[in-house]
């Protein structure tokens, strides 16, 4: 099986100019999800074939990801660049490039530069899962609490009020999932069929709950650039 894993950046950012060229925990943004799918590659090279590429419209961006060990084989065009292109096009223009390159993926892996923090084993354990569940998309999810509420007239839960249940007695089931974006395994027919990245028979995929941060605004940089280094201490890396 051979699997595709993208990941997409711009060089623009409105909210934080020049975001994923940002110094992290020692190193630029991107060059952390580029490392944990080189991780990944490395893991399972006996089992498939995984190919590691960034798309980017900068130049710059693209020399980083070169110089820690992912393919940036094209600069993503223009108009796949723009604030308001989606990401599956941009997913597509990928799998397209890479097919005329004798590398056809059978699935597409994508990771969001912006979410950072992986515990280490977490890509390869993705990857078996979205295998052994036959499935045809999977998505990264944070367990949360049911006391979720909806802002109607008047306003209504999406638990029950008067049955309010204990959180230790809260299961799989009664948990519900926050889609945090970080990543996604996708067969490449459902983006062809679709266009979207989840489709067909979706899987979930229980994230840790150290690994919800997506950066979007500045505070975000210092909480995952706390939990990066914890993650880093505990494999003895730093003291």
């Amino acid at each position: 099986m051979r699997i595709l894993c993208v990941i997409p950046v711009r060089g623009g950012s409105k909210g934080i100019p020049r975001k994923n060229l940002k110094p992290i925990a020692g190193k630029p943004l991107v060059a952390w999800t580029v490392d944990q799918a080189l991780e990944a590659k490395a893991a399972l090279a006996e089992e498939f074939d995984m190919d590691v590429i960034v798309s980017t419209d900068d130049p710059e961006l693209a020399q980083i990801a070169i110089d820690y060990g992912a393919e940036a084989p094209f600069i993503r065009p223009a108009h796949l660049a723009n604030d308001t292109a989606a990401t599956e096009p941009v997913i597509e223009h990928a799998i397209e490039f890479m097919t005329a390159d004798g590398r056809r993926p059978d699935a597409v892996m994508l990771l969001q530069a912006t979410s950072p923090v992986r515990i280490p084993g977490t890509l390869e354990r993705a990857v078996r899962q979205f295998v052994d569940s036959g499935a045809d998309s999977m998505v990264g999810v944070i367990p949360i609490g049911p006391f979720i509420w909806a802002a109607t007239e008047p306003p209504t839960a999406q638990y029950e009020v008067m049955n309010r249940p204990r959180r230790q007695d809260l299961t799989r089931e009664t948990y519900r999932y926050r889609e945090n974006g970080s990543m996604y395994i996708t067969k490449t027919e459902i983006y062809e069929k679709y266009h979207n990245r989840l489709a067909g028979r979706i899987e979930l995929f229980m994230l840790d709950d150290i690994e919800g941060v997506d950066i979007d605004v500045m505070i975000d940089f210092s909480v995952a650039e706390h939990q990066l280094q914890e993650i880093l201490r505990k494999e003895g890396r730093i003291a």
